[in-house]
């Protein structure tokens, strides 16, 4: 049986100390193509999911207006704002959200995630791309279509090919990947075109999915 939110939550607070001092070199390679793929605009507000000890979020509140993280294991997020305020950013701000509610009404143009989205259900990853793709979009007031974020980028454990059981990248214990078919199939049902894939490992990529308007991808 699959851990529970609140288990999930207590078991990262309890590594959240020492959790930046063991990462892998596919966790570390995804982190640094979801930042690229991310590219916000300095008046964009990023949503940034799972967020952890923040290591997508600080990395990218230099570029935007504002950096939201949402998580929700409190020990992580401690770590995140002690290294936001050791880095004097005051654009960034960390607290309580799942993927599936996040609980943030405001703009959210740009919508990040890394390692995080694979410790729910297929079913539940799908609930939580249409709860990415209904949020509030920040677009022009003339604009009458503005829902969802213009891009969505998730780095994360998804299978690419069958995984070897002898060599498993992910740990079923508390771990469900999707396919990569399954995640693209979730984002493409909700009105978002996929415009990259990156295969960090046959268990590990990163999707960049953008919404998609009448005429076209949007721009």
């Amino acid at each position: 049986m699959k851990k529970t939110l609140a288990e999930h939550a207590d078991r990262f607070s309890e590594a959240a100390a020492a959790y930046d001092d063991d990462h892998s070199e596919e966790y570390e390679a995804c982190a640094s193509l979801v930042i690229d793929r991310a590219a916000p605009n300095r008046t964009d507000t990023v949503l940034d999911l799972g967020t952890g000890t923040g290591a997508i979020a600080l990395q990218l509140a230099a570029d935007a207006e504002r950096v939201v993280g949402r998580d929700i294991s409190e020990g992580m997020m401690e770590q995140a704002r002690e290294k936001a305020a050791d880095a004097g950013l005051d654009n960034v701000s960390f607290e309580y959200g799942e993927f599936r509610d996040p609980e943030y009404d405001g703009p959210a143009h740009v919508v990040t995630s890394n390692f995080a989205l694979h410790h729910l259900s297929d079913a539940e990853k799908h609930e939580a791309i249409e709860t990415i793709a209904a949020l509030d979009g920040g677009g022009t007031p003339s604009r009458s279509d503005d829902v969802g974020p213009r891009r969505v980028v998730l780095g994360d454990v998804m299978f690419f090919d069958e995984p070897d059981p002898e060599e498993p990248f992910f740990d079923p214990e508390v771990d469900d990947p999707a396919t990569v078919g399954t995640l693209v199939d979730s984002f493409t049902s909700v009105g978002y075109a996929v415009t990259q894939l990156d295969r960090v490992h046959d268990q590990v990529g990163v999707i960049t999915a953008e919404r998609v308007v009448s005429g076209g991808r949007e721009t």
